[in-house]
């Protein structure tokens, strides 16, 4: 595995352990279909959650959140459309979040988590 394939699974471990001590369900990992790939997705109360996770060892391509963009948003929005489209329930609202996780040369890695990116 490459190493940057190695920096983004370990943010996503990192993000998925924050939103299971944040109290929510994890309802899927790494969800796919022809359009694309969820990293997250998630129960917060009675809200689905979609989490888009971007990770980053430095800064030198600026914080890992500004990498996503308008054009991403949109596919997300398409991504979840599908992901509903193929689950059986509701849910009381839907939102995109990005967790975006900076990995510390020591110590633990840096979370930010910004809620309802539109």
């Amino acid at each position: 595995m490459a190493v940057k394939d190695q920096v983004g699974r370990y943010g996503e471990d990192v993000a998925a352990r924050y939103v299971r001590e944040s109290g929510w369900d994890v309802l899927a990992r790494n969800w796919r279909c022809a359009d694309g790939e969820l990293d997250i997705v998630a129960l917060d109360g009675g809200e689905l959650v979609a989490i888009e996770v971007k990770t980053r060892r430095t800064g030198t391509f600026g914080s890992p959140a500004e990498a996503v963009t308008r054009r991403k948003l949109r596919r997300l929005r398409r991504l979840v459309a599908a992901w509903l489209g193929s689950q059986q329930q509701s849910f009381a609202g839907v939102r995109v979040d990005v967790i975006a996780v900076t990995v510390a040369k020591a110590g633990a890695a840096q979370i930010e988590h910004l809620r309802g990116v539109e």
